[in-house]
């Protein structure tokens, strides 16, 4: 159970400090509002996206959160991820940035399992 926690708890601050943290702390930069532009998108797009980002960072972070809530916040983030990686490929071709999002996604991939196997434990 303590490696459990220990996993969920690594890869969920990973997610909270790359999704919430970070785009709340950059999302006025020139630099991102490019990298929204490059990609196709209006710049209010990538303010609604650090709001949902910052949104279910908590949402995952928080315990007291409703396991409803949670599972929105892990697809939320793995739709994130998905279209990330579509967008940067349609635009730039296969490179790199293309399969970063999908790193990022195995990692929250970890933390749903074990966020699963902790709640498992808590049934029992």
């Amino acid at each position: 159970m303590k490696k459990d926690k220990i996993m969920f708890w690594a890869a969920t601050s990973l997610i909270a400090l790359f999704e919430g943290v970070m785009p709340l702390l950059t999302f006025q930069t020139e630099m991102a509002k490019e990298g929204i532009r490059h990609l196709g998108y209006p710049e209010y797009f990538g303010t609604a996206l650090v709001v949902f980002k910052v949104l279910g960072s908590l949402a995952l972070m928080i315990p007291q959160v409703p396991k409803r809530v949670k599972e929105w916040a892990y697809a939320g983030f793995a739709f994130d991820f998905i279209f990330a990686a579509i967008s940067h490929g349609a635009v730039d071709g296969i490179n790199g940035q293309t399969f970063f999002p999908f790193a990022v996604l195995a990692v929250l991939v970890v933390s749903y399992i074990y966020w699963n196997r902790i709640n498992s434990f808590k049934k029992s």
